[in-house]
């Protein structure tokens, strides 16, 4: 039996090497970072250097790096109360915290009239669509596009950056929030005065050191090329399941997207389906966002592109990285034509 294939990267990642050495290290460390004696140094000093870790990675030097408990506690904080306006691609973290009242075009490219009062994301999770940022943006999630290609917080003249650590090999449970200096930003949990006063808690040391080693290593990654044969493998994916399909949408085909990221309708086959028949099949995809994937309804996603109800529901997105090869990408193409034939024959 065929070993399974992981083609769900942009869901989450598997823990890189880096990751799980700085982790397996971090848990020999007894102090508290916020104790002054020499066990609470050592901490501090774990944190202090992944924080440096993850600056350079995003190119956020000089940025005030806040680490938090995951990219979605980072929307909370940089996002409520704010009166900020989103599109409805953005990750239901966002949408949470903003009126969704930007529009659309059927590239998947949001118009926004008022940069400083919006939150744009860098790159959609379910169609791999990667945005032009206005400069000025209040708030940008840069989930999905740290590590995968190249950004400068620095550059981008954004207020607030986004990111998560397990989307590029960190462990799960531990985000960052990329603040421009002068940028005021209250703290939603109150306490101690941990992460530059933005947000109370002793801080996972374990978790961060991991994210600081992972961060450091995708940027590697991403210098040496390795992003470049992700898209190549793509590529020939996208093009072998094209050659032998008749109504199947690659959405965001024409326009730049994410290197790693496939998503396909193939209409009148639900995605769920899809989904669960190559789970069988032994390949893991998904039918959207991770967060949202287990709720059976059309991807709000591909309803705001234009797409109708039967379309946005027969969708799956395919999401490679690093280890997945091109005879694994092929596996998958003989696999999904092979249903795709017969949920034809059976539409007749």
């Amino acid at each position: 039996m065929s070993a399974r294939v992981y083609l769900d990267w942009n869901a989450t990642t598997p823990l890189r090497a880096e990751a799980r050495l700085a982790m397996m290290a971090a848990m020999d460390v007894v102090g508290n970072p916020s104790s002054v004696h020499a066990e609470g140094r050592a901490a501090k000093a774990l944190v202090e250097r992944a924080r440096g870790q993850v600056a350079a990675a995003l190119g956020a030097e000089g940025a005030d790096i806040v680490f938090v408990g995951s990219a979605t506690e980072g929307a909370a904080l940089v996002c409520s109360g704010r009166g900020l306006h989103c599109a409805d691609v953005e990750h239901d973290a966002v949408t949470s915290w903003c009126a969704v009242d930007l529009s659309v075009d059927g590239s998947g490219r949001v118009v926004v009239p008022d940069p400083a009062l919006s939150a744009l994301q860098m790159a959609n999770s379910e169609t791999g669509i990667l945005q032009d940022l206005p400069a000025g943006l209040a708030v940008s999630d840069l989930t999905q596009a740290f590590g995968k290609v190249p950004l400068a917080f620095n550059w981008l003249g954004c207020d607030a950056g986004l990111v998560s650590a397990h989307k590029l090999g960190g462990p799960k449970g531990v985000g960052a929030v990329a603040l421009r200096q002068g940028i005021d930003i209250p703290s939603q949990i109150k306490g101690g005065g941990q992460e530059m006063g933005r947000r109370a808690g002793t801080e996972n040391i374990i978790g961060i050191a991991g994210f600081g080693a992972a961060a450091e290593a995708a940027a590697r990654d991403l210098a040496n090329g390795v992003w470049d044969e992700i898209a190549q493998f793509r590529n020939i994916l996208e093009k072998a399941l094209s050659a032998q399909t008749k109504d199947t949408i690659f959405v965001g085909k024409e326009i730049s997207r994410l290197p790693n990221t496939l998503c396909l309708i193939a209409p009148g086959w639900k995605g769920e389906t899809q989904v669960m028949q190559m789970d069988l099949a032994g390949f893991a995809v998904s039918a959207g966002s991770a967060c949202s994937s287990g709720k059976v309804r059309a991807s709000r996603v591909l309803r705001s592109m234009g797409f109708d109800e039967n379309a946005a529901a027969s969708a799956i997105r395919i999401s490679i990285g690093p280890g997945v090869t091109e005879t694994m990408v092929l596996r998958f193409a003989e696999h999904w034509t092979g249903l795709y034939d017969k949920h034809r024959a059976r539409r007749g």
